[in-house]
């Protein structure tokens, strides 16, 4: 007989987790107690949500599951925000909950609350165990959905009694769940279609999403590209799946995209979408979106397929499968693209409308800070960022030249993410320089995490691009609402470097520009943690922008 505490570290040591974040509880002592002598190693965030972004941001960075963990009530409500972040962004998260008695379920007991009920529609499945017999099953399910097909957040709820029942029950040999059967090898004939249209393409364009990344898919869609010089884009968590710095790269596409990126869109003949799902930032008023192409779409979840945009040539399946097949369909049948007219034309948009900013005397640009940080750490470096214009200026700025190296919030937007998910790049990739490009705003969101990195001495750089405004909002305030700041001046900001001191982790303020390159280099040459806090332009704003339902040509090039 086992008791339940010991299925569940069984399950957890079974599916290869290392690392759990989590924050104990009434209900959860149990469990606790048979962590306490368990070879996994437990890390304390200061607050639930940090520890759902951190399991995100090691699952991110590692290509692995990421677990956490909170005890019923309010610590699992706490688990929100981290777990719609994860399914907005397929991110492979296991998240485990404790609960009241089963007894008591449904009696409105101290702490208790129904999340199973309230997560249902964030997560890939969620489970509520009222019976520790099916507990080895349901802990080995929750693995393999997460990280099977589009992966994405599984939750476990776990009543007391459970954790302190018995069972002879073991884990399966196998999985097998009727009904969940994700498509792996894309339909041969599909993929035979894309090859034709492939060859007959004049103008054509690779649009890459996060999808490439999860699948491993970045060698293939460079053999693809530079084989048949097809120029790229990516999307926000597609950027690292094709490198940054190469001639075909156009860089990102959509409301904060480069003018080129958006431009060979609209204007080209075919489309090769990978792993993307045609967000609404990605092709802003759809109706206009890519007018003159036939698209292939490829993607492992149907469901996203026909959602936004009419496609041409679906093909369901996992990406690398995929571009193996379609690259050996072209090889066999001796294509040749002739796509200099193209790539001329695209070179010429590049040097008409290249991604800058105007410098002013006394004055930092955030944008010459996000390019110093790659000048300086010659691109090897992983980078979190927080939410709003700082992430922009990250996506801008910072050539990215390999997956997993730019991990954000993109499809819940979620402020408060970089932190917690740059420690669990951290303790994801040890050996490697984490950096959190943050902005005033989205640090206060989840700055007790500073504790987190003090209680480990994990060496994360976080670089505050501070304008004393919620920066993003303030900017569509300024564009489109006659600069009337409704709730999103914070000049009353702590100074960030005392804060951090105060948490005690090395703290920097600077001021000046000419400031600007020795504390950076001080900072990412910094033994342990530490913050630097930037004033920048208060006034600055990201561009190109799309204004919301515009078309994506309709850019805002600039403040004038």
């Amino acid at each position: 007989m086992k008791k339940g505490v010991d299925i569940f570290v069984e399950g957890l040591l079974r599916e290869g987790v290392e690392i759990i974040f989590g924050y104990p509880g009434g209900v959860l002592i149990p469990i606790y107690d048979r962590l306490y002598d368990a070879p996994i190693k437990h890390v304390l965030p200061r607050h639930e949500q940090a520890g759902a972004h951190a399991a995100d941001g090691y699952a991110r960075a590692s290509g692995k599951v990421g677990v956490c963990m909170a005890t019923s009530g309010p610590g699992a409500t706490n688990l929100v925000t981290g777990i719609a972040t994860a399914y907005m962004d397929s991110s492979p998260i296991v998240a485990f909950t404790g609960q009241v008695a089963t007894a008591l379920i449904g009696g409105d007991a101290f702490q208790e609350a129904d999340i199973t009920g309230i997560t249902r529609p964030i997560t890939k499945h969620n489970y509520l165990v009222q019976d520790v017999d099916e507990l080895p099953k349901i802990i080995a399910e929750a693995f393999y959905i997460a990280r099977t097909g589009r992966p994405g957040p599984v939750l476990v709820d776990l009543p007391k009694d459970i954790s302190l029942g018995q069972t002879e029950n073991d884990f399966p040999e196998q999985i097998d769940i009727p009904g969940y059967k994700p498509t792996i090898i894309g339909n041969k004939k599909q993929i035979k279609l894309a090859a034709e249209q492939i060859k007959k393409a004049k103008r054509p364009v690779i649009y890459i999403g996060g999808g490439v990344i999860i699948s491993n898919a970045h060698e293939e869609v460079k053999e693809l590209a530079e084989k048949y010089n097809i120029p790229v884009t990516s999307t926000l968590m597609g950027l690292g799946g094709f490198p940054g710095d190469h001639r075909l790269f156009m860089g990102m596409i959509g409301m904060h995209g480069t003018a080129a990126a958006n431009l060979a869109v609209h204007h080209c003949d075919l489309l090769i979408a990978i792993g993307a799902r045609f967000d609404d930032r990605v092709t802003g008023r759809t109706e206009t979106f890519s007018p003159h192409s036939k698209i292939i779409h490829i993607d492992i979840d149907p469901a996203s397929i026909y959602k936004i945009i009419k496609v041409d040539i679906p093909i369901v399946g996992d990406a690398k499968n995929i571009l193996e097949e379609l690259l050996h369909i072209l090889e066999e049948s001796k294509c040749e693209l002739n796509t200099i007219e193209w790539l001329n034309q695209i070179e010429k948009w590049k040097k008409e409308n290249p991604l800058t900013y105007k410098k002013q005397k006394g004055k930092i640009k955030p944008q010459f800070v996000v390019e110093e940080i790659y000048r300086l750490t010659k691109g090897n470096a992983i980078i979190t960022t927080e939410v709003g214009q700082n992430q922009m200026w990250a996506a801008q700025f910072y050539k990215f030249t390999k997956p997993r190296q730019f991990i954000s919030s993109g499809g819940l937007g979620t402020m408060g993410f970089g932190l917690p998910a740059a420690i669990g790049a951290q303790f994801a990739r040890p050996g490697e320089l984490v950096i959190d490009i943050a902005g005033d705003g989205s640090i206060q969101m989840n700055i007790q995490e500073l504790t987190t990195l003090k209680a480990h001495n994990l060496p994360v750089k976080i670089i505050v691009l501070n304008n004393n405004y919620l920066g993003m909002v303030r900017q569509w305030q300024q564009l489109f609402f006659n600069k009337r700041y409704s709730q999103t001046d914070l000049h009353t900001n702590p100074d960030f470097g005392k804060v951090a001191e105060a948490f005690g982790i090395k703290g920097v303020t600077i001021k000046e520009e000419e400031e600007v390159r020795d504390a950076l280099n001080y900072t990412l040459n910094y033994e342990g943690p530490i913050l630097l806090n930037i004033l920048v332009d208060e006034e600055e704003n990201v561009f190109p922008m799309v204004p919301a339902g515009a078309s994506n040509i309709d850019m805002i090039r600039g403040d004038n």
